[in-house]
């Protein structure tokens, strides 16, 4: 009897000192689990975005709807992982994402409203699991990852 549940392991990355928008990768296999496209702001930082723009990082950060110059919302990047969730085939899927892509998913699969995510911490260095299917998800978050 095989089971139609699946289980979904977000492992976030440990912090990278002098981190820069658009630094971090999509996994191997997965390009919808990329982190947010910054646009404009791919390759600065968030001192150097908000010293030159600080209104347009205050809106980032507190309307899911406002997108930087080019780049895509927290509700686009909500959307975006969870069709990745929800198109997923039974069984175990494992990926090492940003932390962003960890609030994304957790944020989409409990049916959370976007501006939620920015209060959603998705520790560096853990698991995040999600388990249920399309429309019914369980979460277990922060255990520490496995090395």
């Amino acid at each position: 009897m095989s089971s139609a549940s699946v289980r979904v392991r977000l492992c976030t990355r440990d912090l990278v000192p002098g981190f820069r928008f658009g630094a971090c990768e999509a996994p191997p296999g997965a390009p919808q689990l990329r982190g947010p496209d910054a646009g404009e702001w791919h390759g600065r930082s968030l001192d150097e975005v908000a010293a030159a723009d600080p209104e347009a990082v205050r809106r980032w950060l507190t309307d899911p709807a406002y997108a930087p110059p080019g780049g895509e919302s927290v509700e686009t990047l909500v959307a975006r992982v969870g069709t990745w969730l929800d198109g997923l085939a039974p069984g175990t899927a494992e990926v090492v994402v940003e932390q962003a892509v960890v609030r994304a998913a957790v944020v989409h699969a409990l049916g959370l409203p976007a501006a939620v995510f920015w209060r959603l911490d998705a520790r560096p260095g853990t698991v995040t699991e999600l388990s249920g299917r399309a429309g019914r998800w369980n979460l277990r978050l922060g255990a520490p990852a496995e090395r």
